[in-house]
């Protein structure tokens, strides 16, 4: 499997459209005159303001062009279209009987997929009819959308392109009212999305990469049975994995989204761990006990009261245990015009999500999704903790804690 950490924006091409055609030549602006709204440039300024003006458009317009391309990608995730071609290549007709659809949207949406690269052509029909030409559905294609436990998974990313545009009216109301948006206000498809963007990270690297940078930890797990509580574990994929790579251990997941907790316990069953894994519907300042391990992954930013969440870490662990907290890679300060886009998906997912989450308690921190280390060490020093220990783990998208008490 590939993992993300050798996926870089250089092996991310869009060779189903056609950029090296476009130039900012193609965007004009004749029906504005920029000097009657303010600007007094010389003929030498005016071309510089044309040609900002150009590249910022074309931006917009390529970035238009890729929110409804993966807008076409999550209706065929939906419709089980992929999964329908991967079988073998098709004519529109062929999947449309596969996939149970109408024929002419098939015929439709595989023309678009090929326009924008994504399945191929194999071949044309001798009589130039659309509805004879055969497409199919590329490996390195499957392995992206269709197997969710590749590190290559990257098909969530177009369900939260999809489904996260649903809740534009309530942020309008949040932002200008100065509230918050509960996790499970935004719905099925975020909460899925969520889980299947963290799903493969936890199944291969979470026992193998993550802990290993603790040999004491793996040691004490691997040693003896040992419990491990795991807050804000959402869908339930880090406990499982957890039970997986450690034979003995007993794991709480805890988390505070009813749905969540359902479905948690429906991937535990399914993964034959629900003996020795269990939900409940509870924050981490309920939970009780004493566990080798209490660890909180990509959650701590979510939460409204981060400081009170890792002084209750801090009591589960007592003076013995370890407390370990996985969140995103922020920077640590502010860059305008970054060129890391992992920060600019950070500050993107903060602006529609992370923030309205964390705001939709009282009294809340309002941390967001760009928790810099700064901001970590000063929570964990007001809970209590003797110091915050980065550990080297090397990842595009998280940064890797060991608290000390």
């Amino acid at each position: 499997m590939t993992s993300t950490d050798d996926i870089t924006t250089d092996d991310i091409t869009t060779d189903g459209i056609a950029t090296h055609d476009i130039t900012t030549d193609d965007i004009t602006t004749h029906d504005v005159d920029f000097h009657e709204v303010g600007t007094d440039q010389e003929s030498a300024g005016d071309g510089d303001l044309d040609r900002a003006i150009g590249t910022f458009a074309l931006r917009i317009v390529m970035a238009a062009i890729g929110s409804l391309e993966l807008a076409t990608v999550e209706l065929g995730m939906r419709l089980g279209l992929y999964g329908a071609l991967a079988e073998e290549p098709a004519t529109p007709s062929q999947l449309a009987g596969r996939a149970e659809i109408d024929s002419r949207y098939a015929r439709e949406w595989l023309e678009q997929q090929a326009t924008a690269g994504i399945v191929t052509i194999d071949s044309e029909p001798i009589d130039a009819d659309p509805d004879g030409r055969v497409y199919s559905l590329p490996l390195a294609q499957q392995a992206c959308l269709l197997d969710p436990d590749s590190l290559a998974h990257v098909a969530p990313l177009a369900t939260f392109a999809a489904a996260g545009p649903g809740i534009l009216p309530e942020l309008v109301t949040a932002y200008r009212k100065g509230t918050g948006i509960s996790f499970g206000e935004y719905g099925e498809w975020i909460r899925r999305a969520q889980a299947a963007a963290n799903r493969p990270q936890f199944t291969n690297l979470l026992v193998g990469d993550w802990l290993a940078a603790m040999p004491d930890v793996v040691a004490r797990l691997e040693a003896a049975p040992a419990r491990i509580a795991d807050l804000g574990c959402g869908c339930g994929w880090s406990s499982i994995a957890l039970a997986r790579g450690f034979e003995s251990v007993v794991v709480d997941g805890y988390d505070t989204d009813t749905a969540s907790v359902v479905e948690a316990r429906t991937n535990a069953d399914a993964a034959g761990v629900a003996e020795r894994v269990s939900f409940h519907e509870d924050d981490a300042g309920t939970a009780a006990g004493h566990y080798d391990l209490v660890c909180c992954f990509e959650a701590l930013h979510d939460m409204a009261h981060p400081v009170q969440a890792l002084s209750a870490m801090r009591q589960l662990a007592g003076r013995d245990g370890t407390v370990f907290v996985v969140d995103e890679r922020a920077a640590d300060a502010l860059t305008a015009d970054d060129p890391d886009p992992t920060q600019r998906f950070f500050y993107a997912a903060s602006v529609l999500h992370c923030l309205p989450v964390g705001r939709s308690e009282e009294q809340s921190a309002a941390t967001g999704t760009v928790m810099r280390t700064a901001i970590l060490e000063r929570y964990a020093a007001e809970a209590g903790y003797r110091a915050v220990e980065v550990l080297p783990v090397d990842h595009d998208m998280f940064r890797f804690y060991r608290l000390h008490v």
